[in-house]
């Protein structure tokens, strides 16, 4: 009888590689039901939105699962990060939108197709998708679209071609809205049935949003470069400097509630976040509106930051004050998943992300009035209600909103439609 430290030791070693075998096979039979998957958007580059970060995230989920899974784009600079992820990037024209361009790009995937076995392909932009759909159904393979966004189209001979255009994302044997309110927006606009829709809401990193064990040194930084002041709440707005974005609606709330509160009263600074990516000339707007109502001091139009986590742990409020509705929203999600209370404009998919009462506010659109009175309430949270509020805001986004339930979603749907082929 031997049950010396050795024994334990192998008993140890043998139990260890009895679960390594278990995760092989597992990881096997995952990738059995995979099919290789061909990406394919206009670009990767930088700040680019929702369409690069899903479309890296999900190769990566493939990779993971033992799966070849190749991103085509136009290129951009986050190309090195998809490639250390363990993807292939191949390099095509795929951002014009040039019909002689879109024509060639037909042949140039159908080689890419043979090439590499591509067994599924996924479209997540229109123009890359009339290329991507020809070649696809040319080669007998299913072919998924992702709707990211609403398409806007108006009325006359300019919106009917426009609709038309935007209809290829309707047309695949699958299509992923990123919301219910894109979902809705499918079927009422180009009447996709609901056995044709998966709706699959966007994912954010709940491992680099997440308060718990954050270190506070960034913080630090990020309030000594933007000079902030430790007396004032913060409230921030993310997002690049575009007029939709409601930078202006954001001024005028808060020159409301400067107004209710005196200017001896009003304890706040207002961030703006994002880049202006060339828009001087709103900048200029901006800078001037907030002079006109005399909040000189109190917002601060800071650019572009690398660091949202750190942003976000500053802020006592974050806001969305979209004057479009939003196809999905992901500032949102990212804010609570910080624990932070949101305000947020009613309509879109931003909307579904908030427990209205619990873990923010929603607001009458376009309006600086009910906007200001959610501001208001949201900043009167006591230090209870606060930590409340955070607690539900980060379980609802890591149970509803988490990157891995996307990217695990996304792949039911990928093996839902490759299984009946492999058989």
């Amino acid at each position: 009888m031997n049950d010396g430290p050795d024994s334990n030791t192998k008993a140890d070693d043998a139990a260890s590689a009895a679960r390594a075998a278990t995760r092989d096979a597992a990881a096997r039979e995952t990738a059995a039901r995979l099919p290789v998957v061909l990406q394919v958007l206009p670009s990767l580059d930088v700040g680019g939105g929702g369409v690069e970060r899903s479309a890296i995230d999900v190769a990566e989920a493939l990779v993971l699962a033992g799966k070849t899974a190749i991103v085509a784009s136009s290129g951009g600079r986050q190309v090195v990060e998809l490639e250390r992820r363990g993807v292939r990037h191949v390099e095509l024209p795929l951002a014009s939108k040039n019909p002689l361009i879109i024509r060639r790009n037909i042949a140039r995937l159908a080689e890419l197709i043979e090439r590499e076995q591509v067994e599924l392909v996924h479209a997540r932009s229109r123009a890359p998708a009339w290329s991507a759909r020809a070649a696809a159904r040319a080669a007998g393979l299913p072919f998924v679209t992702t709707f990211h966004g609403t398409y806007n189209f108006g009325g006359g001979t300019f919106g009917a071609l426009k609709k038309r255009y935007n209809a290829v994302m309707a047309d695949g044997d699958l299509v992923i809205a990123n919301s219910r309110f894109i979902a809705a927006h499918m079927k009422a606009n180009y009447a996709v049935p609901d056995a044709r829709i998966r709706t699959i809401p966007r994912g954010i990193d709940t491992a680099r949003f997440d308060a718990e064990g954050f270190n506070p040194n960034r913080m630090i930084e990020v309030a000594t470069r933007w000079r902030m002041s430790d007396e004032n709440a913060v409230v921030l707005l993310p997002g690049r400097l575009t007029r939709w974005k409601g930078q202006l609606l954001f001024i005028e709330a808060l020159a409301r509630l400067k107004a209710r509160r005196g200017a001896d009263g009003f304890r706040i600074t207002g961030l703006l976040v994002g880049s202006d990516q060339g828009r001087e000339a709103y900048r200029r707007e901006l800078e001037e509106q907030i002079s006109e109502k005399g909040l000189g001091g109190d917002v601060q139009i800071v650019g572009h930051c690398e660091d949202m986590p750190a942003a976000y742990m500053l802020s006592d409020v974050v806001v969305s004050a979209s004057t479009d509705p939003e196809a999905f929203g992901r500032v949102i999600a990212e804010a609570q998943a910080m624990g932070r209370p949101v305000v947020v404009a009613d309509h879109g998919g931003a909307t579904e992300q908030v427990l209205a009462g619990e873990t923010g506010w929603l607001f009458t659109p376009g309006d600086p009035e009910t906007f200001a009175d959610a501001l208001e309430e949201a900043l009167t949270l006591n230090v209870e209600q606060r930590e409340t509020l955070a607690v539900r805001a980060s379980a609802h986004v890591r149970e509803n909103y988490s990157k891995a339930g996307m990217c695990a979603d996304t792949l039911r749907v990928y093996a839902a439609l490759h299984e009946p082929r492999a058989r």
